[in-house]
């Protein structure tokens, strides 16, 4: 059964232990995200439609907004995991680095003795679940270290003109304000491509070719995230987070926020806490 071990929120994003036994929907975030295995059979993410092997020897690295789901073993056995969730500026600010984007040049991580070394000393705080003034450094290090080693080799564009591509049609950016300010209802998209002057068909081909995504998995990063922040930061009842969501029962909210999430909403709340 999954569950969540330790979830650690902070001013660089969030840092999670969990114990991972079903697959996770395509998803998205705005944070770079990083996978390690830490123990239990290896397992699989698929980014952008390319599947890697999570294991000892491997961790995988996603961009912000980079579409991608988890695969469990077949096998019996629960997958041990730590996924880290990164935001760019946090990124920036310890880096001083112009590359604001946090994209990986590679989703594959090779898991090396020093990167091995960040991963246990992150582990080990978070299984203590005890505040620490070193997990923001060990964080840094740990995200440096594999973001260089995914560009060490990586062929392509720099990042900033990567990212300077993304919001440059104002009907995207239309697109992303409306949203945005109504995530919480039932957009509909044949409604919302309206609004911004686009058939459907030329709407979903913009913004997928702008934001690397669909519109649909925008809006639901964005519902995820805002109950996310409901479950750690007020005393709202999973039932009343789910309804404000537009969810007709706490049933189809959990269902909804474990297949992207991987734990139930309770199960998060239960052990999520800032540092």
């Amino acid at each position: 059964m999954a569950r969540a071990i330790s979830v650690h929120h902070g001013s660089f994003g969030r840092a999670t232990l969990y114990e991972l036994d079903r697959p996770l929907t395509t998803h998205a975030h705005r944070e770079g995200h990083l996978i390690f295995f830490l123990g239990g059979p290896e397992a699989s993410a698929t980014v952008n439609g390319t599947s890697h092997v999570i294991s000892k020897d491997q961790a995988v690295a996603i961009s912000p907004w980079e579409s991608h789901s988890f695969e469990p073993s077949p096998c019996a056995e629960n997958h041990f995991m730590l996924t880290l969730y990164i935001k760019p500026m946090w990124f920036l600010e310890n880096s001083q680095s112009a590359e604001f984007s946090l994209g990986f040049g590679t989703p594959v991580i090779r898991v090396t003795p020093t990167i091995e070394m960040w991963i246990g000393r992150l582990t080990t705080i978070l299984l203590d679940d005890q505040p620490s003034e070193r997990f923001d450094g060990f964080l840094y290090e740990t995200t440096r270290r594999c973001f260089e080693q995914t560009w060490a080799n990586a062929e392509g564009q720099p990042i900033l003109r990567n990212v300077q591509r993304k919001f440059s049609d104002f009907r995207v950016r239309r697109s992303l304000r409306l949203m945005q300010e109504n995530f919480a209802e039932d957009i509909a998209m044949d409604d919302l491509a309206r609004q911004v002057g686009l058939s459907r068909p030329h709407f979903f081909k913009l913004f997928k070719m702008q934001m690397g995504i669909t519109p649909n998995l925008y809006l639901n990063t964005l519902r995820t995230e805002h109950a996310i922040d409901e479950l750690v930061m007020t005393k709202k009842s999973v039932t009343d987070i789910g309804l404000d969501l537009g969810f007709a029962s706490q049933a189809s909210f959990t269902r909804y926020f474990s297949s992207n999430v991987g734990i139930p909403p309770t199960d998060y709340r239960r052990v999520a806490h800032f540092v």
